[in-house]
């Protein structure tokens, strides 16, 4: 299989693309994103040209509090003179991110075709209640609608009953994997996998030869997992934000 990883940087495009903001503007260096609530991944401004200033920060910071955002940085793996800076002014880091990329068919392969993960183009009720016992509410579903690529909202099946839900979307080849949930009753039986690879049968069908996803690092049973069926490592990411005095 002639396989290249993709790199982090194209993930974090990726990122991007499949759980939009509800609008990006630029801030002098910044780009900043509106969230609507829908989560820090929507709503953490990104540095986007070399040279800032502490000033920089602090307008960016007036724009988000302006949105009723606090301020909040995504820092890659790019980003250590922002990170060095942030930490001196006052933003505290938390929530490392490990991006894992594999080709789709490898995860695909774990497909058992008994109908444990089934591809809906609407987010269906069943979902919308599993997704509620994760604290995956209305404002995130509506940044999963605002995705204008291709998606799809997957329903698992344990024992015949909604168990699981999650929701993936494709750019530029590579298919990404967001708001996997699975219930408490529901886990440990093999149902998770079994949707990332119904999910990752949907993405090769749809032509995407890369599957990827972002999990918080401290997570290792999770990122064991991710790497025992053949995704890598392809690069990290935290956050900074400055809380309130």
């Amino acid at each position: 299989m002639n396989w290249q990883a993709p790199t982090a940087a194209e993930l974090m495009h990726v990122v991007n693309a499949t759980w939009p903001a509800a609008r990006e503007f630029s801030c002098g260096p910044f780009v900043l994103r509106d969230g609507k609530n829908g989560g820090k991944r929507a709503s953490a401004a990104t540095l986007e040209q070399p040279d800032f200033t502490e000033a920089d920060i602090e307008s960016a910071a007036t724009e988000m509090q302006s949105l009723n955002q606090p301020p909040l940085f995504i820092i890659r793996d790019s980003d250590s003179r922002l990170d060095d800076t942030l930490a001196k002014t006052g933003y505290r880091s938390f929530d490392f991110v490990t991006l894992f990329a594999a080709p789709s068919a490898i995860l695909a392969s774990h497909d058992s075709d008994k109908m444990h993960c089934i591809a809906a183009p609407i987010p269906l009720a069943a979902m919308e209640e599993i997704w509620a016992e994760g604290d995956i509410g209305p404002a995130r579903i509506e940044v999963m609608q605002r995705v204008k690529t291709p998606k799809t909202y997957l329903l698992g099946r344990l024992d015949d009953a909604p168990s699981g839900a999650g929701f993936v979307a494709i750019h530029n080849g590579i298919a990404m994997i967001h708001a996997l949930e699975v219930l408490p009753k529901a886990r440990r039986n093999g149902l998770g996998l079994q949707m990332m690879a119904g999910a990752a049968k949907w993405a090769l069908n749809h032509g995407a030869e890369t599957f990827a996803l972002a999990v918080v690092s401290s997570n290792l049973a999770a990122c064991g997992l991710y790497q025992q069926l053949g995704m890598i490592k392809t690069g990290n990411y935290h956050y900074r934000i400055k809380d309130k005095t």
